[in-house]
């Protein structure tokens, strides 16, 4: 299925068996969706398969300055699309949804859309390093965002038509100066030597633009913190994630320093529903990148939700391995009953357009 903001993928099983529940992966809109399948070692994607699980990805559409009206109602309507097509192709009442980063701000505000307009079709929720309050001392980004500096990233981008990825990118680096900006001056341009071939790095480069009116939406969010406050309309429906109370998995990373856990934990107390934090060992990328074949992997999890984090943090018990397993059998509980794997993709009316990744990944 594709429109003018997405294309949907879904990928082969590789079970003979399915969970009929299907489950729907929303990647950020800033970079590429192929984090989720870098290689079949690191692949969210494989992993999610080989689980018996009947994957959909997002691949969103690079915008230029022609699209610069695209906002969050646009996203959001183009997503309530895409899960149209997944229930009608898998023939499902419902689906789970899982979403990293701002494809996590976009899968919340998605859910509750649905919910509030009388669709209740998210049976769960599942969010990686995620921040839906953004009212924190926490946030090292807050160095860069002053009111005037914030006021004048809309207006430069308002005027472009877009907010060019490498340019946010320019801002994650200068978070992390000694390792992301210094690092590669001193090795690479004053000592000559060439960067090692690394597919993070690469996708990290590969970003995306965002649309100007979509830019101002995910500053209006920082700025006035207005998911939170339940202050966001979409299409003239406030978006009340307390009202969301499907089950919820949030993931964050111990050494986070885009989207800090203890800002990323702070879902767990404005969010509805059943909810389960788990805490990786990692950063932002090794956090949501994450196979069970690391085997530095490690992860706390506390079924305990007190209103301080660090209180979580002291309860928390830590395992050795990946949440990615954690999380499986999590999401398996609630995915349904078994059924013979499809011997086609698509249905009679969305049949397959190409084969993955798609076109707009290449844009």
């Amino acid at each position: 299925f594709r429109n003018e903001l997405l294309e949907l993928i879904q990928y082969k099983p590789r079970t003979a068996r399915v969970f009929r529940r299907p489950l729907l992966i929303i990647p950020p809109q800033i970079n590429k969706f192929y984090i989720y399948d870098l290689n079949e070692e690191k692949s969210f994607f494989r992993f999610c398969l080989g689980q018996g699980f009947q994957v959909f990805a997002i691949s969103w559409r690079n915008p230029s300055e022609e699209q610069a009206h695209w906002g969050m109602p646009q996203y959001i309507e183009a997503a309530t699309e895409a899960v149209d097509a997944i229930l009608a192709i898998t023939r499902s009442q419902s689906l789970n949804v899982v979403g990293a980063c701002a494809g996590g701000i976009t899968a919340s505000i998605l859910s509750s859309y649905l919910k509030q307009t009388g669709r209740d079709v998210v049976h769960s929720l599942s969010l990686s390093v995620c921040m839906l309050s953004m009212n924190s001392r926490e946030m090292e980004l807050g160095v860069f965002t002053t009111p005037a500096s914030l006021q004048a990233a809309r207006l430069k981008s308002r005027e472009r038509g877009v907010l060019e990825g490498a340019e946010l990118g320019r801002v994650f680096s200068w978070m992390r100066p000694n390792d992301l900006v210094w690092n590669y001056h001193i090795n690479n341009y004053l000592m000559g030597e060439a960067p090692p071939a690394f597919d993070i790095l690469f996708w990290n480069s590969d970003s995306t633009n965002l649309p100007a009116e979509l830019h101002c939406d995910f500053l209006d969010i920082y700025e006035h913190n207005t998911l939170e406050a339940g202050e966001m309309k979409i299409n003239g429906v406030t978006i009340d994630l307390a009202a969301l109370d499907c089950d919820k998995y949030v993931t964050a990373g111990l050494s986070d320093h885009i989207t800090p856990w203890k800002v990323c934990y702070k879902t767990t107390q404005i969010v509805g529903g059943n909810i389960k934090f788990v805490l990786s060992s990692s950063g932002h990328i090794q956090s949501l990148v994450n196979p069970p074949s690391n085997i530095k992997a490690r992860y706390f999890s506390n079924d305990s939700l007190p209103d301080n984090a660090d209180e979580w943090l002291e309860g928390a018990e830590q395992f050795a391995g990946s949440w990615w397993t954690d999380w499986s059998a999590w999401l398996q509980a609630r995915s349904g009953v078994r059924k013979a794997a499809p011997k086609v993709l698509g249905s009679k009316h969305f049949r397959p357009l190409e084969d993955a990744p798609g076109t707009y990944v290449f844009g």
